[in-house]
């Protein structure tokens, strides 16, 4: 799926601009936040009314859907923002993009694995405690 693609809404919700107060409800994200990624960079050009207020569209919001899934891989900003670069400069950075998206990827694996282990600790201990306290292993 590429970051122009969505998960569509229903369409009475679907507008064609959006305040920074309806995309931060929509989001969760906090106009605080909404306006700091467009000041690193994370966040592309946003449109202005004509009395200067940001409108956003159904595409920056699904920009802020794939920023979020980023953010949940843990990447660190500064890879997000060049990936947001990246995707500016063009389709010649398709390589370098995937790279990116690449290396994301193995460290989300790695700490998969690392949960699934704390996780088999986890399920030692309270089976221990169930056992001791006089119930039964989960």
């Amino acid at each position: 799926m590429s970051v122009t693609e969505s998960t569509p809404r229903p369409s009475a919700a679907r507008k064609d601009r959006y305040t920074i107060s309806e995309v931060a409800a929509l989001t969760g994200l906090t106009a605080h936040t909404l306006r700091w990624y467009e000041r690193i960079g994370l966040m592309p050009h946003v449109d202005r009314s004509h009395t200067g207020q940001r409108r956003f569209t159904e595409r920056d919001l699904t920009w802020l859907d794939f920023v979020g899934k980023l953010r949940l891989t843990g990447m660190p900003v500064a890879d997000m923002v060049r990936y947001a670069e990246l995707v500016r400069e063009g389709e010649h950075t398709h390589g370098e993009r995937r790279a990116l998206l690449e290396a994301t990827r193995r460290d989300v694996l790695t700490r998969i694995d690392e949960l699934r282990s704390t996780l088999a600790v986890l399920d030692l201990k309270i089976d221990h405690y169930g056992t001791i306290c006089g119930g039964t292993p989960s």
